[in-house]
């Protein structure tokens, strides 16, 4: 039968008989609001553990005062239904004083990689998913932490984070589920229009016209940039956030890019920002005339 804990001292004592057992425990971190996405990570932790957890807690450390913290959809009874049929063996849901008792006099500052794509638009974003993250590996100590590829950002601060800090736990980043219709399954998507769902599947498909670009050899940063912008601008619904081209996972901007690279946008509709990205593998033939690419569906993405 799966359990529901709250505390913190709850969460020790019941993860503390896993452990003596030296069974593998595998960790799902959510904000709940549970979908397909979250599901597919439930069920690829139970594959490879014996013992799976998921948190839901929504962190309001990483949303700014102007942002959707208070509406955020929260529905813990169906989201403890749909966690036990995927095979979850424990919830963490904590309150907001649970995890932060009193003011944070500590704050994970993320310097690199935080201030491009999402980060850009959202400064102390990624600070504040970096610091309840390394909290929750600190309470869970898991052998595997997993993440859906949807947010490929995301996924490389974390990657970093357990780099930089010694924390000794695989990140393992899942491919993103669509919508048959190539929309990324999100929490979020509850909240577009229906004129604004049947426009939104363009997303993904303004990223693929510029894949088969850097597949017929296309390298500018810039081209790409304006081979989905002026898709989007074709929208009737809403408004450009942002179109980027990065390397990744370093997320630097390069004029010509080579090896592995991010292609990405952030689109506002009326009450749901969604962001979509596309990696995209650029290699460039020493001849000089022909570039080939190469994209793992395990990194294309969207939430």
């Amino acid at each position: 039968m799966m359990m529901i804990v709250r505390t913190r001292a709850e969460l020790e004592r019941a993860l503390s008989s896993i452990r003596e057992k030296g069974a593998s425990i595998g960790l799902v971190p959510t904000m709940g609001a549970l979908h397909e996405g979250h599901l597919s990570l439930i069920k690829k932790a139970k594959a490879e553990n014996e013992f799976v957890a998921i948190s839901i807690f929504v962190n309001p450390l990483q949303f700014a005062p102007e942002e959707d913290f208070d509406s955020y959809p929260r529905d813990f009874e169906r989201d403890r239904v749909l966690a036990e049929r995927a095979g979850c063996d424990l919830i963490f849901h904590p309150s907001v004083e649970e995890m932060y008792p009193s003011e944070p006099m500590q704050i994970v500052h993320v310097q690199k990689g935080a201030g491009v794509l999402c980060g850009k638009s959202r400064p102390g974003h990624f600070d504040g998913v970096a610091t309840v993250v390394l909290k929750l590996f600190g309470l869970f100590r898991p052998t595997r932490a997993y993440f859906g590829q949807k947010d490929a950002q995301q996924v490389a601060i974390i990657t970093q984070l357990v780099r930089e800090f010694y924390v000794p736990i695989e990140v393992v980043a899942a491919p993103t589920v669509r919508e048959e219709d190539g929309l990324a399954r999100s929490s979020r998507n509850v909240r577009l229009t229906p004129e604004e769902r049947a426009e939104a599947p363009r997303l993904s498909q303004a990223l693929q016209k510029a894949k088969r670009a850097v597949e017929t050899g296309e390298q500018k940063r810039t081209s790409l940039v304006s081979i989905v912008e002026e898709e989007l601008q074709q929208f009737r619904h809403g408004a450009i956030d942002y179109v980027e081209a990065l390397s990744y996972p370093e997320l630097h901007e390069q004029e010509e890019l080579s090896g592995q690279a991010i292609i990405a946008l952030a689109y506002q509709f009326s009450k749901v920002r969604l962001i979509d990205h596309i990696l995209v593998e650029v290699r460039t033939e020493k001849r000089g005339d022909a570039n080939v690419s190469n994209d793992d569906e395990s990194k294309v993405a969207s939430c």
